[in-house]
C-alpha cells in the first residue's frame, strides 16, 4: 500500500511541475482556500494563472457539479476516496517565487470522478442547457502589471514528502473554511462612489478594528500556525480594512463593539418605539439572566457560523428565530394547538400522480392581492417565448378540496392593510404536479429558505401524504380579445435552467472588465433587482441592488462587487436595545406629563430635549441602525432569473395557506357545537385572543429575513397607526377620545380584530340564560339563593370546563409565547373564548341557538322534563273586575300602551318587599328584580355592541354602567309614574316618597314582567324609547366619568417624574343611621391635606365641572364672601 502511495506521489509531483511551467503572467485574486478540497489547507505554492482553457461539453455525459454547497466555489468537489497530500520540495535555486495562495489545477477535461448522487439545490434528471460561448482568450499584451515582483529570492523551501497513514480516511464532515465574505480591497478616496453608498460605507466602516473570535480546537489541530498569516500576502496583511480582511475574519464582531453587542442582545422584547412599523411578531422574553445569556449565545453562534455569507445578512434555520428557538413549549403542549401548525380535523391527502396534471382532482384558484402597492414593480420578471413577453402577475393555487365558505384573508404588511383574494377559475392543463413541486422546492426552500412552512399536514403511519396546496407561477400575456395566455410550466422550468449561469463567469472576467462603460451599465441594470444565489452559504440568496466593477489594485484583478441594501433585525438594532427602550419609555412618560401638566417648567422642557437628542444619537449609531449596506464579491454567485416581485408575492402564500387551513378546521368545530356558522369571520373572531398577530406567518423572523434579502428594496410604507389605531385602549387621552364618539345609527362591523368585544356580549348572554333558567327551575327560591347559583354557573372556572368539552384550546388563536403558558392563564382565556363563542352564536343564530348550545353543554345529553303547575295558563284578566288593585294597574297599561296577558305579573312587579304574602300577587318583586337586571344587561349590551363598533370592552362597560344604574332607572321610573302604582302596606293610601334604589327595583321588576308576559322584543322596544336616547346626553356630559374618577385623573396630572403618583385618599369621618339606611360622612385627602372644591383640573374637565355644578359654585362663593 505504501509503495502505491509513493508512486502516486511521484506522478502528482511530475504533473504539478508541468503545470507550473505552463502558467502565464496573469494572476487572478481569489480567496484563500477557494476551490481547494474540503479539509485541506491552502498550502503556499509558486504559480501563475494561465488563460482558462476551453471546456468541451458532452451532452451525453452526466451533469457535472456546477455548484458546491460546502465550499461555494465552482470547481469539482473532492473524490470520496481523496487522500490529502503535501507538495514536494524542489531543489534549491535562485529563481524561487514568494509564497502565494494555492490554486487548484485547471483540467482540460473534468476528472473521471463519479458525480454525487444528488444535490439539494438542483432539479433532478434535467439535462443542462448549452454553455454560453467562451470569450476569446486574453491576448498576451494585456495592460496589467504582474501580480508579484520579478526579483525572486534565492530558493523556495517546500515541505518534505509526507508519511501517509494507510488507515487514514477523510471524514465526510470535514472542516469547511468560513465563507462569510470574499476578500475586498479599499478603494482610494479619489475614486467615485454614489452619495448614497458613500454615506452607508463611511458609517459602516469608519471605526472598524481587529476582529475577535476564531475556530475551535479541531481547526487548530488541522491547520497549524497563526491564522492571521495563512494564505495572506504581505500587501493584504498591511491593511486591516474590511476589504483586506481574510475569510476567517468575516462575520466576526469587532472587539470594540463587544459590550454594545451584549447590551443590544440582552433584551429581545418588542420596543414600544415608533420604529416598530410591522407588528405581528411575538417574541418570548424573560427577565431571568439564564434566558438572556441563552439569547446572547444564540445570536453569537449565528454570527460566527462558518458558512455565513455576510455578518449583516441573517439566515433562516428550521425551528429557529433570530434570537433562539421558535417554540419553547413543553413536549405535551407541542402535540396540540394552531400555533404548532396542528389543525384539528385534518386528514392526510392522497398523493397526486406526479407526471400528470390530475385534472378533475384539483381545484384551481387565481391569487391576487389588493391594493397592488409594493407588488407592481418597475422591473418585473419577464419570460420571452415565441416572440412574446410573458409578465409575472402572481400565483395559481391548486387545492385538493374546494375553498367554499372561506372568507377573504386580511393581513397587515408594510403598515398597509392588504386583502388576499382567491378566485376560482378553469384549471390550466399545461403543467404536471412534479413540475410544480420542483418549482416550489426551488423557490420556497432553496431561495427563500422558508423551512418552517409545512403544507403536508399530519403523518399517517409515519408516511406523509401529498401537499395540501400546489402553486404555479403565472406568466401571462394579454390577448387582443381581452383574455390572457398563461405560459406552461414546462417553459417556466426551461427559463429557470437557461437563466442560471454564473453571475460573473470566471473565464470571462477579464473580458468583462474591458467592456465599455455603456455596455457594463447595461449589464448592471439588467442584473439590478435580480435574485442571485450562492448555494451552501447562509443565506444562500440575495437581491442585487448595485453591481460595481471598480478595481482597487491595479496589479490584481478582482471580481465585481454586489451591493445589497438590507435591514438589520429588530433584536440587533436600536429597536431591541434595552438602553434605547428604557430611554424611550422615560421620554414618552415625560412628554405625557408635560402635555397634561397645568404649568410646564423650563427645566422640564430641557430634559425632554436632551432625551430626544439621546434617542436620535442611539438611532444614528453604526451598530444600532436598521439600514445596512452589504458588499459581496460576485465570485461563486449564480443567476436565478427570478426578481423581487416573485418573492413579494411568494411571501404572502404562507399567510394565505394558514388562513385556509384554519377555516377548514373550524368546520370541525361547527360539528362539535352543533351549529354551522354562515359568517365564518365571526367564528374566527370568537377564537382570536388579543395577543394573536399573524402578519408574517408562523415564523415571523423567517419572513422578515427573506423579505429583507430577496424582497423589493424600497417598499412603500403606510401609516404606522394602522397597527394600534383601533387596538390601543390605554391612556387618559385614548379614553377621552373614544368615549367622546357618538353611536352610529346603522349597525356597522368593528375593526377590532380580537374577541374581547364578543366576550363582553357573550358574558351578558350567559348571565341572561342562567338567570332565566334559574328563575323557572326554582320558583320558590329567593333572590339570594338564585344569585348564589348563578355565580357558580357563570364563574370562569366552570366556563373553562364547558370550553374544554368543546376542545376550544385546540382552535384558539393566541401568541406563541409565554402569555398563556401557565394553566391558570390558559383556562381563563378558554373561559373568555367560550363567552365569545356564545356571543357569536347569539349574534348570528339568535337567542334560541345560544340557549340550545348552552343547555347541551350544561346538562350533557340528559333530558328531564319538570312538571310545573301554572295558574290561569291562558289569561287572568277576568280577575280585574273583582280587584281594585288590578283595576288601578289598567291605567298604567293605558299609559305605556301595553296590555298584559297575565296582569297579576304586573301586580307582583309593583309589590314591595314590605308587603306580606297574599293570594293576588303570591309574593313580592325581589325575584323579578333579579331577572330584570339580567334582561336589561343583555339588551343594553347588544345595543352598545352594534352601534359603537370602535369601543373596546372597557369603554362599552363604562357606557353600560352610565345607562343601567340606579340613578338612570329611578329617573325613568319617575317619568313613567311608577311610584303612583307601587303596592305597599300603607293603609292610608297617601303617596309615598320612594328611595332611588326602590324606584330602580320597580323598573327592573317591570322589565322582567314584560319579558315573561310578552317577549324580549318588547323589552328592546321599551329601552329604545326610554333609555337609549339618553346615551347622547351621557356622552356629551361625560356622565360615564364619575366624580371619583375625575378627581383621580386630576390628581395624576400633578405627579412628578421618578416618583409614585399621589392619589386621593378617602376616610370615613362619621356613620349615622340604622344598618339598612346609614349615612356616611367621607373626607378626601391629597398629599396629606384635606381638599375641597378648588383643586387643579384639566382644561376640559374644569369646563365640564363648571357647567355641571355652576349653581353650587355660585352659592359656595356667596357663602365665602359673607364670611
Amino acid at each position: 500500500m505504501i509503495q502505491v502511495v509513493l508512486q502516486l506521489y511521484k506522478k502528482i509531483s511530475g504533473s504539478i511541475h508541468v503545470f507550473l511551467t505552463s502558467m502565464s503572467s496573469l494572476q487572478m485574486s481569489f480567496n484563500a482556500g477557494h476551490g481547494c478540497p474540503r479539509g485541506r489547507p491552502a498550502a503556499p505554492l509558486p504559480m501563475y494563472r494561465s488563460a482558462p482553457p476551453r471546456y468541451h461539453y458532452d451532452p451525453s455525459a452526466a451533469p457535472g457539479p456546477i455548484y458546491n454547497p460546502q465550499g461555494g466555489s465552482n470547481y469539482m468537489p473532492p473524490h470520496p476516496d481523496f487522500m490529502p497530500f503535501h507538495f514536494p520540495a524542489p531543489s534549491q535555486g535562485s529563481n524561487a517565487l514568494p509564497q502565494c495562495p494555492v490554486r487548484p489545477p485547471v483540467f482540460p477535461e473534468p476528472p473521471p470522478f463519479p458525480p454525487p448522487s444528488s444535490y439539494p439545490y438542483m432539479m433532478p434528471n434535467v439535462t443542462p442547457p448549452p454553455l454560453p460561448p467562451v470569450p476569446p482568450s486574453v491576448p498576451p499584451s494585456m495592460p496589467y502589471p504582474p501580480s508579484y515582483p520579478m526579483s525572486y529570492p534565492p530558493q523556495l523551501q517546500l515541505p518534505p514528502p509526507p508519511s501517509f497513514n494507510p488507515a487514514y480516511v477523510q471524514p465526510g464532515g470535514s472542516f469547511k473554511p468560513e465563507r462569510s465574505r470574499p476578500p475586498l480591497q479599499y478603494k482610494s478616496d479619489t475614486c467615485s462612489r454614489s452619495p448614497e453608498r458613500l454615506r452607508h460605507y463611511d458609517d459602516d466602516h469608519r471605526h472598524r478594528g481587529h476582529s475577535y473570535g476564531g475556530y475551535g480546537g479541531r481547526h487548530n489541530r488541522e491547520f497549524g500556525g497563526d491564522k492571521r498569516d495563512r494564505g495572506c500576502s504581505s500587501e493584504r496583511r498591511r491593511s486591516d480594512s474590511p476589504r483586506y480582511k481574510a475569510d476567517y475574519e468575516r462575520g466576526r464582531v469587532p472587539s470594540r463593539h463587544r459590550n454594545e453587542f451584549v447590551v443590544c442582545c440582552a433584551d429581545v422584547s418588542s420596543s414600544e418605539s415608533e420604529c416598530d412599523s410591522d407588528g405581528g411578531g411575538s417574541s418570548c422574553s424573560s427577565s431571568s439572566d439564564s434566558e438572556v445569556f441563552d439569547v446572547i449565545a444564540e445570536i453569537k453562534r449565528k454570527k460566527a457560523h462558518p458558512d455565513r455569507l455576510h455578518e449583516e445578512l441573517w439566515y433562516n434555520d428550521p425551528g429557529q428565530m433570530n434570537d433562539g428557538p421558535l417554540c419553547k413549549c413543553s413536549a405535551k403542549a407541542r402535540r396540540t394547538g394552531i400555533r404548532h401548525s396542528i389543525y384539528p380535523g385534518e386528514q392526510p391527502v392522497k398523493s397526486c400522480r406526479p407526471m400528470s396534471n390530475n385534472s378533475g382532482k384539483l381545484f384551481h384558484y387565481r391569487i391576487t392581492v389588493s391594493p397592488p402597492t409594493n407588488f407592481l414593480t418597475d422591473r418585473p420578471t419577464v419570460i420571452e417565448y415565441d416572440d412574446h413577453e410573458y409578465l409575472f402577475e402572481g400565483f395559481s393555487c391548486f387545492s385538493h378540496t374546494p375553498l367554499t365558505n372561506i372568507p377573504l384573508c386580511r393581513v397587515i404588511r408594510f403598515n398597509i392593510d392588504y386583502t388576499i383574494h382567491f378566485i376560482e377559475e378553469m384549471a390550466p392543463e399545461n403543467y404536471c404536479v412534479k413540475g410544480l413541486e420542483l418549482f416550489s422546492s426551488y423557490l420556497f426552500k432553496d431561495i427563500l429558505e422558508l423551512y418552517d412552512w409545512n403544507l403536508t399536514g399530519p403523518d399517517e403511519n409515519g408516511q406523509s401524504g401529498c401537499q395540501r396546496f400546489h402553486f404555479m407561477p403565472r406568466f401571462v400575456r394579454c390577448l387582443p380579445d381581452g383574455g390572457k395566455e398563461v405560459l406552461s410550466m414546462h417553459q417556466v422550468l426551461l427559463y429557470l435552467l437557461r437563466s442560471s449561469p454564473a453571475l460573473v463567469p470566471e473565464e470571462e472576467i477579464a473580458n468583462m472588465l474591458q467592456w465599455e462603460e455603456l455596455e457594463w451599465q447595461k449589464y448592471a441594470e439588467e442584473c439590478k433587482g435580480m435574485i442571485v444565489t450562492n448555494p451552501g452559504l447562509k443565506p444562500s440568496s440575495v437581491r442585487i441592488d448595485q453591481l460595481d466593477r471598480e478595481q482597487f489594485n491595479s496589479s490584481v484583478i478582482t471580481f465585481p462587487i454586489i451591493v445589497h441594501f438590507g435591514i438589520r433585525p429588530a433584536q440587533l438594532s436600536y429597536a431591541g436595545d434595552p438602553q434605547y427602550q428604557k430611554l424611550w419609555k422615560s421620554y414618552v412618560k415625560l412628554r405625557h406629563l408635560l402635555a397634561n401638566s397645568p404649568k410646564v417648567k423650563q427645566i422640564d422642557k430641557q430634559k425632554l430635549t436632551q432625551r430626544e437628542e439621546a434617542l436620535q444619537k442611539i438611532r444614528q449609531k453604526n451598530t444600532m441602525r436598521r439600514e445596512v449596506t452589504v458588499e459581496l464579491s460576485s465570485q461563486g454567485f449564480w443567476k436565478t432569473g427570478i426578481r423581487s416581485d416573485v418573492c413579494q408575492h411568494a411571501m404572502m402564500l404562507p399567510v394565505l395557506t394558514h388562513h385556509i387551513r384554519y377555516h377548514q378546521c373550524l368546520m370541525h368545530l361547527d360539528k362539535l357545537i352543533g351549529y354551522m356558522f354562515k359568517e365564518r369571520c365571526l367564528l374566527q373572531l370568537a377564537m382570536t385572543h388579543p395577543s394573536h398577530h399573524l402578519n408574517f406567518g408562523m415564523n415571523p423572523d423567517h419572513a422578515r429575513n427573506s423579505l429583507s434579502n430577496c424582497g423589493i428594496r424600497q417598499p412603500k410604507y403606510g401609516d404606522r397607526k394602522v397597527h394600534h389605531m383601533y387596538m390601543r385602549k390605554k391612556g387618559i387621552n385614548t379614553l377621552i377620545n373614544i368615549m367622546s364618539r357618538l353611536g352610529q345609527d346603522d349597525p356597522s362591523p368593528s375593526r377590532i380584530n380580537h374577541n374581547e368585544r364578543l366576550e363582553f356580549l357573550g358574558d351578558a348572554v350567559v348571565e341572561f340564560l342562567t338567570s332565566v333558567h334559574l328563575y323557572y327551575l326554582f320558583p320558590n327560591l329567593e333572590e339570594g339563593g338564585l344569585a348564589t347559583y348563578r355565580t357558580a354557573i357563570v364563574q370562569n372556572q366552570h366556563l373553562a370546563m364547558l370550553a374544554k368539552k368543546l376542545e376550544l384550546d385546540r382552535f384558539m388563536l393566541y401568541a406563541h409565547g409565554p402569555d398563556l403558558c401557565r394553566e391558570s392563564d390558559l383556562r381563563h382565556a378558554m373561559a373568555n373564548c367560550f363567552e365569545a363563542l356564545i356571543g357569536a352564536v347569539y349574534l348570528e343564530g339568535g337567542l334560541e341557538e345560544a340557549k340550545q348550545l348552552f343547555g347541551r353543554l350544561l346538562f350533557n345529553s340528559e333530558v328531564r322534563f319538570m312538571c310545573m303547575f301554572v295558574q290561569e295558563p291562558l289569561t287572568d284578566r277576568q280577575l280585574i273586575e273583582s280587584s281594585p288593585v288590578l283595576q288601578k294597574l289598567t291605567n298604567f297599561e293605558d299609559a305605556i300602551g301595553v296590555l298584559f296577558t297575565h296582569v297579576r305579573l304586573l301586580a307582583r312587579a309593583f309589590t314591595l318587599r314590605t308587603v306580606g304574602f297574599n293570594h293576588l300577587t303570591l309574593g313580592h318583586n325581589q325575584r323579578m328584580e333579579f331577572l330584570g337586571d339580567s334582561i336589561m344587561q343583555l339588551v343594553a349590551t347588544e345595543y352598545l355592541f352594534i352601534h359603537f363598533p370602535d369601543h373596546h370592552e372597557g369603554h362599552l362597560t363604562l357606557l353600560r354602567s352610565s345607562l343601567v344604574n340606579n340613578r338612570t332607572q329611578a329617573k325613568v321610573a319617575e317619568e313613567l309614574g311608577m311610584q303612583e302604582f307601587a303596592i305597599t302596606n300603607d293603609k292610608t293610601k297617601r303617596p309615598v316618597a320612594l328611595r332611588t334604589k326602590t324606584l330602580a327595583d320597580l323598573l327592573e321588576s317591570f322589565i322582567a314582567a314584560l319579558y315573561i308576559d310578552k317577549d324580549l322584543e318588547f323589552v328592546h322596544t321599551f329601552m329604545n324609547v326610554c333609555f337609549f336616547p339618553r346615551l347622547k346626553e351621557f356622552i356629551l356630559n361625560q356622565d360615564w366619568n364619575d366624580p371619583k374618577s375625575q378627581l383621580q385623573q386630576c390628581c395624576l396630572t400633578l405627579r412628578t417624574e421618578g416618583k409614585e403618583p399621589d392619589i386621593p385618599l378617602y376616610k370615613t369621618l362619621q356613620t349615622v343611621g340604622p344598618s339598612h339606611a346609614r349615612t356616611y360622612t367621607v373626607a378626601v385627602y391629597f398629599k396629606g391635606e384635606r381638599i375641597g372644591y378648588n383643586f387643579p383640573q384639566m382644561a376640559h374637565q374644569k369646563r365640564f365641572i363648571e357647567r355641571k355644578y355652576r349653581q353650587e359654585l355660585k352659592e359656595m362663593r356667596r357663602e365665602r364672601d359673607r364670611k
